[in-house]
């Protein structure tokens, strides 16, 4: 089957998420900075947020440019990655609600590492319809990157009941990480 119909999909999803997350933004109460100061907590986990929802679809994106064809497989792993992605909002909400407290800020690794594992099972899955000499299976190697990654999302979650700055601080070191696209991918994109 062809893969138009996901891509299209999954960028309306996108389009809903990254909506949905600017609306739970506030506008300050006052016109000076110290208004803006109060609402600071949020608007940077937007950022953080948009950076990390922007670094799914743009890997995704690419990922889908080294792919061929999909199956039944493949649309139930990118549903998965999109149910997790669709928390996002959610979990920034309550991180501005409760403030930067364990909890919340452990949920938030919990909804990165669970869409890291949907974006590995959907990885997985165009591999295993594509096969293992595919453009995508030859440019994902061992991806080391990706290890790392969920690595450091798994390891924020208890870190966050230590100090929550330290699980955000491994957040942003993963966002970093993946600022630029997967040369690999990038390469293994082009027929």
């Amino acid at each position: 089957m062809g893969k138009g119909r996901l891509e299209a999909f999954t960028d309306g999803v996108v389009a809903i998420i990254i909506t949905i997350m600017v609306l739970e933004v506030k506008v300050p109460q006052g016109a000076d900075l110290a208004s803006l100061q109060a609402d600071l907590p949020l608007l940077l986990a937007y950022v953080l947020s948009y950076i990390n929802v922007g670094l799914f679809w743009n890997n995704h994106h690419h990922m889908l440019h080294a792919t061929d064809r999909i199956d039944g497989r493949v649309l139930w792993a990118n549903l998965f990655l999109l149910f997790w992605l669709s928390l996002i909002p959610f979990v920034i909400r309550w991180m501005d609600e409760s403030g930067l407290t364990a909890l919340p800020t452990a949920a938030y690794g919990v909804v990165l590492t669970m869409a890291a594992i949907g974006y590995n099972l959907l990885q997985r899955a165009i591999v295993a319809c594509n096969g293992e000499s595919s453009r995508l299976a030859a440019a994902i190697g061992d991806d080391i990157k990706g290890k790392i990654s969920l690595g450091c999302y798994a390891a924020a979650i208890p870190l966050a009941f230590v100090n929550p700055w330290i699980a955000v601080a491994l957040y942003i070191l993963v966002a970093a990480m993946w600022f630029v696209p997967d040369p690999r991918i990038e390469k293994g994109a082009k027929p």
